[in-house]
């Protein structure tokens, strides 16, 4: 039985039907990831099951005492709230006991009484498990200390995601809606979500365009794609396969009844009379296979094609850079010389200094001490986090015009702004509305329009992906792999980076950087090894105390049991291993197998039973040697 259903919905938005018709249960356990192409309605689906906005036609329900919690792109709080009082919200009286709990811990000047009291309602409602699932979320969220107690009102936009995210995940409803949750997230709070979210008994729904993300918590896919929907039992790269079937099916079926709509309207033009059944079947058939011969197959997509500025022999040169804001010191000695098609990845915790860098490189600030040598051919295309501005009177096309009348593409076509406006999927009749109607993920469209017209050679992206669909995604992707310039990017999305990233600069707390020489995949490798190592030197520092301990013991006594070491975790050579060493045992189980029917089959020359025999003996030789490397991995694994 569904959790959540939606019969016959429809919506109509500025003239436009976004979908007709539409119908979608969720069920316990169902992790569902929504996609489809900007402006298809996804956002607007989403709030709709929510219950925040009215469909034109049908009908929404839950089933009794089910809690639906919805998380948006731009969060929506009582801007007179702190952080505090909007976490925490709920009308739940557990969420109430660690409310006040927290807010008397956090007072330096509580009263005994108070700690007493709040202490007794605690364990009155046996609230303290999920006290401490809150502070984990809390605290991998980074919602601590002052930032409880500011008002909601002065928090970023990162900040404001992160609040409402630490809101939904606290609340536990019965139901998780989720409008691109990773955005604004740094990678290492993706990778604690994901995990969070993969639960086997959570429900939910969510529109994500973070490939890896998607694959590790959704267990289906549901594509908006014309108005209709489309389900999808697997993971992304199924989903891309079966999607290209299913088109490759329709295409065959519409030219299947555009031939006999040919010959069919033959037969119409002659005006025959319905007067037998057959006849008044074959006009019915006629009218039906006409709506599917006018099916409009035609795939509409971004053509990203601009001509690079020539890039001359010095591109930008960083030398000893520093930079403070107050004690914070966000860049120490950085120097790097820029070469040609550098492709860098720009990774590290929210607030690490990225945005600082990059407004460096480009002139938007300057640097405490160091110089930034930049070349006379370079031209910079900076797309910012930060959203589109415009007057609420300026119509699409205007927002281009103020940067450039003509482009020019790679191949030296010239086009004007409203022939590159077609281009980027915003045809005539659009390119004439007012921006403010445009969807979260058309403005970035535009804003990408904005940064390409200008022809760069260095190109600086600034969470690209952030609300674009993944059609548009890959034509992005493909557009920067054989993109002549340089790159710079940040990215929270692992699969943007792992494409594209060729080395990282990792920023870490104190202003450090460093080149790391791969992809973030490898970077996370990386760390892995540096963190079996740290707890392979661990254990031996404890076992050289253990046995300097025992030496200077003055008579041989029952030692007590030694403490546990932590257990050493594998390294990715190791788990490669691990997972190898599953098919290896299966081949030669197979083999065993077969050898064994060989030699009770009883026919077989002597040399034959000979060889078969030799053979089982170092087969079952190698499975045992096998099983038991299996073993030791499997406890490391």
């Amino acid at each position: 039985m569904n959790l959540l259903s939606a019969e016959n919905i429809s919506k109509n938005y500025a003239d436009r039907w976004l979908f007709k018709d539409l119908n979608f249960g969720l069920q316990q356990g169902q992790r569902v990831a929504f996609v489809g192409i900007n402006g298809t309605g996804k956002t607007t689906l989403l709030r709709i099951l929510a219950g925040l906005e009215t469909p034109d036609t049908g009908l929404v329900s839950t089933r009794k005492g089910i809690r639906v919690t919805y998380l948006g792109q731009q969060p929506v709080f009582d801007e007179s709230l702190s952080v505090e009082e909007t976490i925490f919200a709920s009308q739940n009286d557990t969420l109430k006991a660690i409310k006040e709990y927290e807010h008397v811990i956090n007072d330096a000047d509580h009263k005994a009484d108070d700690l007493q009291r709040v202490l007794e309602r605690m364990d009155a409602l046996n609230a303290w498990d999920y006290e401490a699932q809150v502070q984990q979320i809390l605290g991998r969220l980074g919602i601590l200390g002052e930032l409880l107690t500011r008002n909601v009102s002065k928090l970023s936009g990162g900040q404001r995601k992160r609040v409402a995210l630490a809101r939904v995940l606290i609340e536990e409803p019965d139901v998780l809606l989720l409008d691109e949750p990773t955005n604004h997230l740094d990678l290492s709070t993706i990778e604690w979500l994901e995990n969070r979210l993969s639960s086997p008994t959570l429900t939910l729904l969510m529109v994500t365009h973070d490939r890896y993300f998607l694959d590790k918590v959704a267990n289906e896919i549901v594509e908006l794609d014309k108005g209709t929907m489309y389900r999808y039992q697997g993971n992304y790269a199924y989903f891309v396969e079966k999607k290209a079937d299913r088109e490759m099916r329709e295409a065959t079926e519409v030219e299947k009844a555009r031939n006999l709509f040919r010959k069919e309207l033959e037969w119409m033009r002659r005006m025959p009379q319905a007067r037998g059944t057959k006849q008044k079947a074959r006009i019915d058939a006629f009218y039906i296979t006409k709506e599917k011969a006018s099916t409009n197959l035609s795939k509409q997509q971004i053509e990203l094609s601009v001509k690079t500025t020539r890039q001359g022999g010095k591109i930008i040169e960083a030398d000893h850079l520093n930079k403070k804001f107050g004690d914070l010191t966000v860049l120490d000695d950085f120097s790097y010389v820029f070469k040609k098609k550098d492709r860098i990845g720009l990774v590290g915790p929210n607030g690490v200094g990225k945005s600082t860098l990059m407004n460096m490189l480009t002139g938007k600030l300057a640097p405490d001490s160091g110089t930034i040598d930049v070349g006379t051919n370079t031209v910079f295309g900076y797309y910012t986090q930060t959203e589109l501005e415009f007057d609420p009177s300026q119509r699409v096309i205007d927002i281009v015009k103020e940067v450039a009348e003509v482009v020019e593409l790679a191949n030296g076509d010239v086009l004007t702004a409203s022939q590159f406006l077609n281009l980027f999927l915003f045809p005539p009749a659009q390119q004439y509305t007012l921006v403010n109607k445009l969807s979260g993920g058309e403005k970035r469209r535009l804003q990408l329009l904005r940064v390409l017209i200008k022809n760069p050679n260095f190109l600086i992206l600034d969470e690209p992906t952030n609300d674009l669909d993944l059609a548009t995604l890959n034509i992005l992707e493909d557009f920067l792999l054989h993109f002549a310039g340089c790159l710079l990017i940040v990215s929270h999305d692992r699969y943007f980076l792992d494409h594209l990233a060729e080395h990282l600069f990792v920023l870490e707390p104190g202003g450090a950087v460093l080149n790391f020489p791969g992809n973030y995949t490898d970077y996370r490798d990386y760390l892995e090894e540096r963190e079996t190592e740290a707890a392979l030197e661990a254990e031996e520092k404890a076992a050289k105390a253990a046995r300097a301990a025992a030496k200077r013991a003055p008579a041989p006594v029952a030692a007590p049991a030694p403490a546990a070491l932590a257990k050493r975790r594998a390294t990715f050579a190791e788990k490669k291993e691990y997972e190898q060493l599953e098919g290896i045992l299966a081949q030669l189980e197979t083999e065993k197998q077969a050898v064994t029917a060989n030699l009770n089959g009883g026919s077989g020359t002597p040399q034959e039973f000979a060889a078969w025999g030799a053979r089982l003996q170092a087969v079952e030789q190698a499975l045992a040697q096998k099983e038991e490397r299996w073993l030791e991995l499997a406890e490391l694994v």
